[in-house]
């Protein structure tokens, strides 16, 4: 579902105003950062992209349960690309850029401190019309409802805290319906577990109330917390859905 924009992101070439990012966050879980990466950086990452190969994930290596919202054609898988700051030049260096772009660093010190360090390994994740997605996954409890002190965010003293967040940049559209990235808004202060049926896909109701496909262009980028469930709807869109993930956490 696709929210009004606003006039508070005119300024900042369409960014959101640090407040304006940080309440959004702290609502929901994640913030939209629209044209983080200029046309010619998505076609630099893209290039590089298209000069490596991508492993799919078949068999063992799906992440959805076969016959729910979220497995797809039930044959074709996603796909996975890692490596992307250790290839040669000049194939590596719009991803080397995304560490610390200008653009969005004050975002990330809002929401992960000044001097975050890079946690897990980047990734390019891929789909093609019909890949499976990702069963819901994070949340900062367990499924019996105990804490995972890995997995959490609060707001103390006028500041955030985020133990881990992802940062999603995107490398083509995402329009209402393609699939992709969804989200459960406002979960990362959730005091009460999901269901196994939730978080598998399995629960339609869930699905159609709670569930949320954000939309984006080429060139934002998504920041979540990992305490906020969060999942990948299978692919519907004729185009390749690619978008390169780091991780950070505070140093």
């Amino acid at each position: 579902r696709r929210r009004p924009g606003s006039a508070a992101m005119a300024a900042a070439g369409g960014r959101p105003s640090l407040a304006r990012a940080k309440f959004l966050f702290d609502l929901n879980g994640f913030v939209r950062i629209p044209g983080v990466l200029s046309a010619a950086e998505v076609r630099s990452a893209n290039a590089g992209v298209d000069a490596h190969d991508f492993v799919e994930r078949k068999e063992a290596m799906r992440n959805s349960k076969h016959g729910t919202a979220f497995s797809g054609d039930e044959s074709t898988g996603r796909f996975d690309m890692a490596g992307m700051l250790g290839w040669d030049a000049p194939h590596h260096e719009p991803f080397r850029q995304m560490l610390c772009h200008p653009n969005l660093v004050p975002f990330l010190h809002a929401v992960v401190g000044e001097g975050y360090r890079l946690d897990h390994s980047p990734l390019v994740i891929a789909q093609n019309k019909g890949s499976e997605g990702f069963s819901l996954h994070g949340g900062p409890i367990t499924p019996k409802g105990r804490f995972i002190p890995q997995l959490q965010y609060r707001f103390a003293h006028g500041e955030m805290y985020n133990t881990l967040v992802a940062v999603s940049f995107q490398l083509v559209d995402t329009n209402p319906g393609d699939g992709g990235f969804c989200v459960v808004r406002g979960s990362h202060k959730l005091n009460l577990p999901p269901t196994a049926e939730m978080m598998a896909g399995e629960d339609a109701d869930f699905l159609e109330t709670s569930v949320d496909q954000p939309t984006a262009k080429a060139g934002d980028v998504i920041i979540f917390s990992e305490a906020t469930i969060h999942g990948c709807l299978p692919w519907t869109a004729e185009h390749q859905r690619r978008v390169a993930l780091f991780r950070f956490a505070p140093a």
